[in-house]
């Protein structure tokens, strides 16, 4: 990725006046002056394109297709429509918007070596990156909050009516906070060897103050808001395994649907099975540390390059720490059909029969329960 040099032919005349230079005449000089590489020639190695090349397509039609399918569910079955399937179907639709209105623009910018939109698509594509991506992060860590709200304040207030407005309200935050550099503040541009149109290098402090707020409200503030309820999460089911431990005598749901008991007065808090606890729990989890690996080496690398001009990424390391970010659109429909049942059921029904690969799985026992009743423990000990 040096610089190139061009070979100019400059010839010279020069007439004989000694024995030495006697019969040399007209003698051709040729000299390499060094040039500044055109933009069009400022390309990655064609090892990192093809394998870049191969990432995108297949990401481009798992992000895509999966979380297409996710939406599909939820639209089609009033069952599904829970306020924490709405925000996973939003999830699953700024993922989307990503891989048909980003994943493919950058893709064609790896294999071409240049931007060849113009500015205006430029400024167009790299704003909807961004407010695609906002509106996804600020869903995850809605997510997030509502689970601790549940398992942690065993306050499940979050209907699907308060999901719609809350889903309205990212989209409209995302957009406002998204929207600054179409007017000039810290102005989006095509950089000559990377992928992507990006922000251009800061050219006041009050670029370089909107470009380092904007990384904590996309990256560092919801994964702080995230962290913080997942270890009060993670505090709350160790110490109800504990409980259930100490009074094994306690009957769970399950067990008692099991022995015919589930007649009889029950108690106003109640416990199930620590596995089927958790697994709701482990879902959305994943989802958060799928989102700090795709997320924390781009929210890193734009602070040390905002701040330090001399640590720059080269363009290959940018390109791949880009497609990891998009490698998050991807991962989540893999998690949702992997973790969640009722999605898994769903694409069993909507697959045609010769393309039914998978095990039918097992009926569930129908039952309406307070997700917050889920993670509490009856400290009452049976007679």
């Amino acid at each position: 990725m040096g610089l190139l040099t061009a070979e100019t032919a400059m010839t010279t005349t020069s007439s004989s006046g000694s024995n030495e230079t006697a019969g040399m005449s007209n003698a051709t000089i040729i000299t390499t002056v060094p040039l500044t590489t055109p933009a069009y020639q400022q390309r990655l190695p064609v090892g990192a394109i093809v394998v870049l090349t191969a990432l995108m397509v297949l990401m481009i039609v798992i992000s895509a297709l999966g979380n297409s399918i996710v939406c599909l569910i939820v639209y089609q079955k009033p069952a599904m429509r829970s306020a924490i399937n709405l925000l996973l179907a939003n999830l699953a639709f700024a993922d989307i918007m990503v891989a048909l209105l980003c994943m493919p623009f950058a893709l064609v910018t790896l294999v071409a070596g240049d931007w060849l939109l113009g500015p205006a698509m430029c400024q167009i594509t790299a704003f909807l990156y961004l407010f695609f991506v906002m509106e996804a992060t600020f869903i995850l860590a809605t997510i997030s909050v509502d689970r601790y709200f549940i398992i942690v304040r065993r306050k499940d207030k979050l209907n699907p009516h308060r999901a719609k407005i809350l889903i309205g309200l990212s989209w409209l935050t995302s957009a406002v906070v998204a929207f600054p550099p179409l007017v000039g503040w810290a102005r989006f541009g095509y950089v000559p060897g990377h992928v992507q149109c990006q922000f251009k290098p800061p050219a006041s402090p009050a670029d370089t103050a909107y470009i380092f707020c904007l990384y904590l409200a996309v990256f560092y503030v919801p994964c702080a808001a995230m962290s913080f309820s997942y270890l009060f999460i993670l505090n709350t089911v160790r110490r109800n395994s504990l409980r259930i431990q100490n009074h094994p005598e306690s009957l769970s749901i399950s067990q008692a649907s099991k022995l015919g008991l589930t007649s009889l007065p029950r108690p106003s808090r109640v416990n199930v099975d620590m596995s089927f606890k958790t697994r709701a729990f482990t879902t959305i989890l994943l989802l958060f540390i799928v989102f700090i690996v795709c997320w924390a080496p781009s929210a890193v690398s734009v602070y040390v390059e905002l701040f330090s001009a001399s640590s720059q990424i080269n363009p290959v390391g940018k390109a791949f720490i880009l497609w990891l970010t998009y490698l998050n659109s991807a991962f989540n429909p893999i998690i949702y059909c992997w973790r969640i049942k009722k999605f898994r059921e769903a694409c069993r029904e909507l697959a045609p029969k010769t393309f039914r690969l998978l095990p039918k799985l097992p009926g569930r026992t129908r039952r309406r329960i307070r997700p917050s009743a889920m993670y509490e423990c009856n400290e009452q000990s049976s007679v």
